[in-house]
């Protein structure tokens, strides 16, 4: 997860881990808001985390839209979906977009028939920085 120069990285869990049951979590600061990478499981043991840095990420001077990239999702349980409805509620009270990026396979099956997707503005377009389907 390489930065692009003029952004800046907000660690999330400390140092990078490894192993896939482990997460890593990186936010990049843009200029109208942030890109949160996700990679491994976003279970209740890393979902607090999460929401602390996409509050954070959201509450920020300026911030427009954050997009969460959660093509490296391994797995995800009902406190890591939760946490992504919170935050798009909150960003919706800061009058803020939050984008998932790169669902694809089990996962966007999982917020297609839950009607999760729904949520998340109904429709998809293309990411413009990574060509996969923005939601």
């Amino acid at each position: 997860m390489d930065t692009v120069p003029g952004e800046e990285t907000i660690p999330l869990l400390g140092n990078k881990t490894t192993g896939i049951d482990k997460p890593e979590i990186e936010i990049v600061s843009r200029e109208n808001g942030a890109m949160a990478r996700i990679c491994g499981r976003i279970d209740i043991d890393s979902s607090p985390a999460l929401r602390a840095q996409l509050l954070t990420a959201l509450q920020a001077p300026g911030c427009n839209v954050v997009s969460v990239d959660v093509s490296a999702v391994t797995h995800i349980d009902s406190s890591g979906v939760a946490t992504l409805i919170e935050a798009l509620r909150i960003a919706r009270s800061h009058n803020a977009d939050l984008r998932l990026i790169g669902l694809q396979g089990r996962l966007l099956g999982l917020f297609q028939s839950t009607g999760i997707l729904s949520l998340f503005n109904g429709n998809t377009w293309a990411d413009s920085e990574s060509g996969s389907k923005a939601v």
